[in-house]
C-alpha cells in the first residue's frame, strides 16, 4: 500500500481484536526495515519486559479505546482511559505516546484529565466529531482549542467521522478548522485497512488526492505529511 500510494513511511497500531499478541505487529515492523513504527496495547498489568519487547521491535506508543459497541459495551480486546492514567509514568520514561480513540462526548470529558500527564497525546479520527453539529459545536470547539494551544496532536482521518465517500464533504469545515487553527499538530492517515468499513472502504490514492486539494499550501502539507511524523515517531529523515 505504501510503495503503491507513494508514501515512504506509517504507522501501524495494534488491532484491538488481537489483543496483547503482537506477534503480526513484529513481523510487519521486522520487514519495515526502519521504514514503520507501531502502536501498541498494554494494560496497567502487562509485564515490563513486554514493554521492552515492543519497545525493540519499534513500538513507540500504545492505544486506549473508549469507542463502544453498539450494546454499549467495551470492544473485544481493547483498553480503556483508566490504564493510560496508569500506565503514563512507564509511557513518559520510555518516551512513549498514548493514541486515544472515543466517541466526541466521552474525549471531550477526558482530555482535560490526560493532557497533564506529561505524555503526547494523539486524538484519533479527528476526534470523532459529529458532522451533523456544525463546527461550532462547543466539544468540537475544545477540542480545537487544545489542537491550537498545541496540548493534543490530532490524525486526520476522514473516513471513520464522515457520511459522504469518496467525497467527504461533510468533513471539510472541520478538516479546514484544525489546519487553521495549528497545522503543526496535525497526523495525516488513511485508516488502512478499513477495518469493518466493507464497502465503504475508501481508495488510499483518493485520500492523499482530497489532501492536496484541502490543503494547497505546498508547505502546509509537508508540515502535516513529512515533518510532523518525522518528530512524533522518531524517524528519521
Amino acid at each position: 500500500m505504501l510503495d503503491a500510494a507513494g508514501l515512504e513511511r506509517g504507522v501501524l497500531v495494534q488491532p484491538a481484536n488481537y489483543g496483547e499478541d503482537h506477534s503480526c505487529l513484529f513481523n510487519a515492523l521486522r520487514q519495515g526495515n526502519g521504514r514503520l513504527r507501531g502502536i501498541g496495547l498494554a494494560t496497567a498489568t502487562t509485564p515490563r519486559r513486554a514493554l521492552d519487547e515492543m519497545q525493540a521491535a519499534g513500538v513507540c506508543g500504545l492505544r486506549f479505546t473508549e469507542m463502544r459497541n453498539p450494546d454499549g459495551s467495551a470492544r473485544a480486546g481493547s483498553v480503556g482511559a483508566e490504564d493510560l492514567r496508569l500506565l503514563a509514568g512507564e509511557l513518559k520514561a520510555r518516551g512513549w505516546q498514548a493514541h486515544l480513540w472515543a466517541a466526541a462526548p466521552d474525549l471531550d470529558a477526558l482530555l482535560p484529565s490526560v493532557i497533564g500527564l506529561g505524555i503526547p497525546i494523539v486524538v484519533d479520527h479527528m476526534g470523532m466529531v459529529d458532522v451533523r453539529s456544525g463546527v461550532n459545536d462547543p466539544t468540537f470547539l475544545r477540542l480545537l482549542e487544545l489542537v491550537r494551544v498545541g496540548a493534543i496532536w490530532v490524525k486526520l482521518t476522514l473516513c471513520r467521522v464522515s457520511n459522504t465517500g469518496p467525497d467527504y464533504a461533510d468533513v471539510r469545515p472541520f478538516h479546514d478548522a484544525l489546519v487553521a487553527a495549528n497545522p503543526e499538530r496535525l497526523l495525516w492517515g488513511s485508516d488502512w485497512p478499513f477495518i469493518r468499513l466493507f464497502e465503504r472502504a475508501p481508495d488510499v490514492g483518493r485520500l492523499l488526492d482530497l489532501f492536496h486539494d484541502w490543503v494547497p499550501d505546498g508547505d502546509l502539507r509537508r508540515t502535516i505529511l513529512v515533518d510532523n511524523p518525522l518528530r512524533l515517531f522518531g524517524f528519521t529523515a
